[in-house]
């Protein structure tokens, strides 16, 4: 397990948990890690140390409503009472410049994870000079027809018993139809890998899989739809780099990355990297492929950021 858990007090009243790996060798550059929805940051051990093997100051931390973070106004399973979308994304900036300031004058990349990927493009939108480089990895900013009447159901629930207690639907029409579309599916969380032991470790896992709040589907799908109209405000040679899951039903097969991927294209963007790997599902940092996953991740990172170190 990662050694300590850390806290910043963001000006957002959240007290967020996080947890550093420090880079091992000369630094190049500071790695932050935005986790999906209903998990949290010590899921990305693995993750965090090989990327500190990389020459990289890694901080895995725990968005409002999940894991170890906490705020008044934030239980788990919900971002806040309300502007959950602003405050969620202000603690990502208080997450970045306390990094920053820990390691002056290194570059910062952004990584998310499906939920933490939605953070991620929308933290990058929000605050455009203070990362350079964003990875988005197994998130669907696509959802079309079917994410709009999602948001109807919502909206209908919150009209019936209010939003601050758990969807009632959502989970079904999401996590519990991904679960029986896989093929002989031995769990319901069997689309998030194939490995085994990572699908068993989550469903023993008390800080995994809790009842999201009908106010945080409302707030993840807002993220949803306002990320790809504000791209405009990215640096149009923002490295950038997008993967998918051939077999992860969260994404359509991997095609929402690639419906990102043409989306960036189309709007002018020059440094865009995407891969959907073959036989992978949603978690692809957990999944089969994970060590050729990081190690191609590794050589993007570091032949993308230029740093003092590398200079």
């Amino acid at each position: 397990m990662f050694r300590e858990t850390r806290r910043l007090q963001s000006p957002t009243g959240a007290n967020l948990a996080f947890h550093h790996v420090p880079a091992g060798g000369l630094p190049r550059a500071i790695l932050l890690v935005s986790h999906g929805l209903t998990e949290h940051s010590k899921r990305y051990e693995t993750f965090a140390e090989a990327m500190a093997g990389h020459g990289f100051h890694v901080y895995a931390f725990d968005h409002r409503g999940h894991g170890e973070t906490t705020a008044p106004d934030a239980p788990i399973g919900r971002f806040a009472r309300r502007d959950g979308v602003r405050l969620v994304l202000q603690d990502v900036k208080a997450m970045r410049d306390m990094a920053a300031a820990s390691h002056p004058g290194l570059p910062v990349l952004l990584f998310g994870h499906s939920m933490g990927g939605l953070i991620a493009l929308n933290a990058a939108i929000d605050y455009p000079e203070s990362f350079d480089a964003l990875a988005v990895w197994n998130s669907n900013f696509h959802p079309g027809p079917a994410g709009r009447a999602a948001q109807a159901i919502l909206l209908a629930e919150k009209a019936l018993k209010g939003s601050d207690v758990p969807s009632g639907l959502l989970p079904k029409l999401t996590f519990g139809a991904w679960g029986k579309s896989i093929p002989g599916h031995r769990t319901e969380f069997d689309w998030l890998s194939h490995d085994r032991d990572v699908v068993d470790a989550y469903i023993a896992d008390p800080l995994c899989g809790f009842g999201a709040s009908v106010s945080l589907w409302l707030d993840l799908f807002e993220l949803t739809f306002r990320g790809p109209k504000m791209i405009g405000r990215l640096p149009k040679n923002l490295p950038i780099h997008l993967i998918g899951g051939a077999e992860d039903p969260a994404t359509n097969g991997g095609r929402e990355i690639l419906w990102l991927s043409e989306h960036f294209r189309k709007n002018g963007f020059s440094n865009v990297t995407t891969k959907v790997w073959p036989a992978t599902r949603h978690e692809t940092l957990n999944d089969t492929v994970r060590a050729r996953a990081i190690a191609e991740f590794a050589a993007w990172a570091k032949a993308t950021i230029a740093s003092p170190a590398m200079a």
